[in-house]
C-alpha cells in the first residue's frame, strides 16, 4: 500500500531527486560549458557530497560482462573509479553533448538531486557573473510598538539612533524563513561561499506543491516544469545589507508571481532576522544592477559606502597622501608646463596650445569629480540609471504669443510670472555596460562640462533609480538618501 501524502511545512530536502529528463534539469546542465559541467560532476562525487549526489553505480553482485552490454556509459564499480574517469575527461577533447548526455543518461540515470541542481545552478552564476539582476536592501531596527492615546497600537518605526544590526545564524534563519513562507508552496534551500567575492549566497527554489514527497517533483505532477522559481539571497560580509535577485522561472509563470515572491521574500526576510525586542526590517536602497562587486563597493563593508566619486580618496587606504590635499594643481593649467624635447637632452618650457589647455583641464576635471571610480575595465559598473527630474522652472511668457520656453541661460526673457512654476515631466534613462565610465568619458571629451555638473552624474549617490529635486537626488519612494 502506497504511501499518503501529506501537506507539510518541512522544506524539500536536498537528497530529493528530479527526473533526469526533466526540463528544468536539461535546461540547467545545459547552458553550462564542458569545462564547467566536468568540474561540476567533480564536485558532486566529492567525498563529502556523496550523500547527496549518489552516481548510479554496477552492483558488486552482478556480473561485469552482463552490465556492460548494450550499455553506452556502463556504470563504474565505485566513486573513486567515476572520479578518475571525470578527472581523464578534463585532459581530452570532446563536446559539452558528450557529458551532458553520459551525467544525464549514464552515471545519474536514476534522478538529479535537488542539492546538484543548486551546485550547477550557482557554477553558471560563476561562469557568467552578470546573469542575475540584483537589488539591495539595508537591514534597519525597528522601535518597539507604541500605543496613542485611544489605547491603538501604531506600526513600529525606523530606529535611526540604533546601531543594533541582528546576527546571521543559517540554520535558525532558514528554519524561521520556512516559517513566513506560503504553506502552499515547497522550498529547497542551498547556502554557498562565493568562490571569489566576499558573499554568502542562499538558493531558494520554489515548488507550487504543499508536499515534500518525490511526488510534488515528478514531471507527471507538473510542479517543477510549469511551477517552480528560483531566487537568490546573498549576505555580503560585515555589511547591514542583502543582495536579492530577480526571480526566475522554468515555466510560463506571468511577471505578476515573480513579484509576488520577491515581496513574500522581503516580508519574510526581516521577520527571520528579527529577535525578542529587535524587529529589523528591510530598506530599498534604490540600487539596482547586474554587477555584484559594484553592490559590495556601494553597499558591502568597505569604506567605499558613503564615499563615491571624487570622494572615493577618502576611502582608499592605499593613498599615503592626505584625503584633504588637492587634486588639481596649483595654479591650475599652468602655462609653465614642462615637456622633455627631443635633440641635446634639455629641457625646455613648452606653452600649451589652447585645444591642449582644454583637453588637459577637462581630464583634470574629471578626476576631481570621479575620483579612482568610473574607470573603464574596473568591474564595477552598473548598466542602467533611470532617474525623474522633479525641478521646479520659472514660467517665462513671451509678449507676442502664449508660448512659454524655459530659462536656459538664466536671465530673463519676456514677463516672467513668479506666482507659477514650471515642473516638466522629464525622465532620463541612461544605458550601458558602464554608465559612469561613459560619463566620465563625456567629461574628459569636453563634451560635458564636469565643473557645473551635479554630484548625481558621478555616482557619488549610490542609486540607480532615484528622483532629482533641486538639484539633489533622493531614492525611489523616498529611500536611499
Amino acid at each position: 500500500m502506497s504511501r499518503i501524502s501529506v501537506p507539510t511545512t518541512a522544506r524539500l530536502p536536498s537528497s530529493s531527486r528530479v527526473n533526469p529528463s526533466s526540463p528544468i534539469v536539461t535546461k540547467t546542465l545545459g547552458r553550462l560549458s564542458r569545462s564547467s559541467l566536468i568540474s561540476v560532476a567533480l564536485d558532486w562525487l566529492d567525498e563529502d557530497n556523496l550523500s547527496l549526489a549518489t552516481p548510479y553505480l554496477r552492483p558488486d553482485q552482478e556480473d561485469d560482462d552482463d552490465e556492460d552490454d548494450g550499455d553506452f556509459y556502463p556504470p563504474a564499480s565505485s566513486p573513486k573509479e567515476l572520479r578518475e574517469e571525470y578527472l581523464s575527461l578534463q585532459t581530452r577533447k570532446g563536446s559539452k553533448r558528450e557529458i551532458l548526455d553520459r551525467i544525464i543518461t549514464g552515471d545519474w540515470r536514476h534522478g538529479v538531486s535537488l542539492y546538484q541542481l543548486a551546485i550547477a545552478d550557482l557554477q553558471y552564476l560563476y561562469d557568467h557573473p552578470t546573469s542575475q539582476k540584483w537589488t539591495a536592501y539595508k537591514i534597519v531596527p525597528l522601535k518597539s510598538p507604541t500605543e496613542d492615546g485611544n489605547g491603538e497600537v501604531q506600526p513600529p518605526e525606523i530606529d535611526k539612533t540604533s546601531l543594533c544590526i541582528p546576527r546571521f545564524h543559517p540554520s535558525l534563519f532558514l528554519k524561521s524563513l520556512q516559517a513566513q513562507i506560503l504553506p502552499d508552496i515547497k522550498a529547497h534551500y542551498n547556502l554557498d561561499r562565493h568562490k571569489t567575492l566576499p558573499l554568502l549566497i542562499l538558493r531558494i527554489f520554489v515548488v507550487d506543491s504543499p508536499y515534500n514527497t518525490p511526488l510534488s517533483l515528478s514531471s507527471s505532477a507538473g510542479n517543477i516544469d510549469t511551477g517552480s522559481k528560483t531566487i537568490l539571497i546573498a549576505f555580503p560580509d560585515g555589511s547591514p545589507t542583502i543582495f536579492i535577485s530577480k526571480p526566475t522561472s522554468t515555466g510560463p509563470a506571468g511577471a505578476s508571481e515573480s513579484k509576488s515572491l520577491r515581496a513574500l521574500l522581503v516580508e519574510g526576510i526581516p521577520k527571520a532576522l528579527s529577535l525578542p525586542r529587535q524587529r529589523v526590517t528591510l530598506q530599498s536602497t534604490s540600487l539596482t544592477t547586474r554587477n555584484l562587486e559594484e553592490l559590495l563597493e556601494r553597499r558591502g563593508g568597505t569604506r567605499g559606502n558613503a564615499a563615491g566619486g571624487g570622494w572615493s580618496i577618502y576611502a582608499d587606504e592605499k593613498v599615503k597622501e592626505s584625503p584633504l590635499s588637492t587634486v588639481l594643481p596649483s595654479p591650475p593649467l599652468s602655462d609653465a608646463a614642462e615637456e622633455e624635447v627631443e635633440g641635446n637632452g634639455d629641457k625646455k618650457r613648452k606653452r600649451l596650445t589652447v585645444e591642449e589647455r582644454v583637453t588637459k583641464r577637462a581630464r583634470l576635471v574629471a578626476q576631481a569629480r570621479f575620483g579612482e571610480t568610473g574607470r573603464v575595465g574596473d568591474g564595477k559598473g552598473v548598466e542602467r540609471v533611470d532617474l525623474v527630474m522633479e525641478d521646479v522652472f520659472k514660467r517665462v511668457g513671451s509678449t507676442g504669443n502664449n508660448t512659454d520656453k524655459m530659462d536656459i541661460d538664466g536671465e530673463d526673457e519676456g514677463d516672467v510670472d513668479n506666482s507659477e512654476h514650471w515642473r516638466p515631466s522629464v525622465r532620463l534613462t541612461f544605458h550601458g555596460s558602464h554608465v559612469f565610465a561613459g560619463i566620465r568619458q563625456l567629461v574628459e571629451c569636453g563634451i560635458i562640462d564636469g565643473e557645473s555638473m551635479p554630484g548625481w552624474m558621478t555616482g557619488e549617490e549610490g542609486v540607480t533609480i532615484g528622483a532629482v529635486r533641486n538639484g539633489r537626488i533622493r531614492g525611489h519612494k523616498g529611500a536611499g538618501l
